[in-house]
């Protein structure tokens, strides 16, 4: 086994995995990586199983020491870092690629958007708590003893030697769907809300909120109106994805850490394919709410899952060449994977 030691912390930074599927009954949240199709990127950059966990950074990126090693590091997403050897020599490390590491090294990365996410050879090796490593702060429970990274901590993967690995940049956007707009399915309230309401929520720009986090993403713009019945709901099943609409008229998109159940009226869902789209929008950015079918959300699902198994395909051995025709002419659907 490989052990790193944490020099610099960063800020928002915890372990994640795909999320604690089987205990949502219980009022136990979801959790896992707001982006699981990034965490798998940094993963497969890493050559380790997709679905095991790594950390996800959101607001600065940690400094990391190998004590013993060697081992490779996956970073995905707008994260770079300077590598330090032992000898004292430094070279610069680049965002989407995997490098190997060994005893001594230390590696300071720098995050220019979050979040972004770094994966761990044979992922990192830490206690399962309701079958998933993924970090739940609010509860204080998973990941490192139910916390975010702290100065000090050590992170134990499998060790790892040969090269290291590259790839271009996945995105999540597609011809398909205009930059900014996140799908939804409407419901299943919407009758709790007048006419003016639904229009107004499809055609505005709605800001994040810089009180967002990683149970609900706050939106500020006009104000939705309810109907006679009001906004409050029995309580019923919520779920990440889902848009809360409280008495102030201000939507909420609950996100990975949200609750089981809620008591708004919920105005639309966002659809699985569009929820790592989500998590890239930053305090103060716009977006804009498309309303689309099930069988719209279905196919968007395909085609993401499809675009990502041609882009693991591509990882490849750091400095080799690129055939994109080979690439894209493969069929590659056998190969798809999701964080659903």
């Amino acid at each position: 086994m490989a052990r790193l030691i944490v020099e610099q912390a960063g800020v928002g930074v915890t372990v994640q995995d795909f999320g604690r599927k089987f205990f949502r009954s219980l009022g136990v949240p979801l959790s896992g990586a707001l982006d699981p199709l990034w965490l798998a990127a940094a993963n497969a950059l890493a050559q380790a199983r997709e679905n095991t966990a790594g950390l996800e950074i959101l607001l600065a990126a940690p400094a990391l020491r190998v004590e013993s090693g060697p081992l490779r590091l996956g970073l995905a997403g707008e994260l770079t870092g300077i590598l330090t050897g032992a000898d004292g020599s430094q070279r610069s490390v680049a965002g989407w690629s995997g490098v190997v590491l060994h005893d001594g090294d230390v590696l300071s990365l720098r995050l220019t958007r979050g979040p972004a996410y770094l994966g761990f050879s044979g992922g990192l090796d830490l206690p399962e708590v309701l079958g998933s490593r993924s970090t739940f702060l609010r509860a204080g429970f998973g990941g490192l003893n139910g916390r975010a990274l702290e100065k000090g901590d050590a992170l134990i993967c499998a060790a790892a030697e040969g090269q290291g690995f590259s790839a271009p940049p996945f995105t999540h956007e597609n011809e398909k769907i205009a930059r900014g707009k996140i799908r939804f399915i409407p419901g299943p309230q919407e009758a709790r809300f007048t006419r003016d309401a639904l229009r107004l929520f499809a055609v505005s720009d709605w800001r994040v909120g810089s009180d967002s986090d990683r149970m609900g993403m706050r939106l500020s713009g006009p104000r939705l109106t309810h109907g006679p019945a009001g906004a409050n709901i029995v309580s019923d099943g919520a779920t990440p994805g889902a848009i809360q609409v409280p008495g102030d008229g201000q939507p909420i998109v609950l996100r990975a850490d949200c609750q089981t159940s809620g008591g708004y009226a919920k105005i639309g869902c966002v659809i699985s394919a569009d929820l790592g789209r989500l998590a890239h929008f930053c305090p103060g950015e716009a977006m804009n709410f498309l309303s689309v079918s099930h069988d719209e959300a279905a196919q968007a699902r395909n085609d993401l899952r499809e675009g990502f198994a041609r882009w693991r395909a591509g990882v490849a051995p750091a400095g080799a060449d690129w055939d994109s025709n080979r690439l894209w002419s493969e069929n590659l659907i056998s190969g798809a994977t999701s964080g659903d």
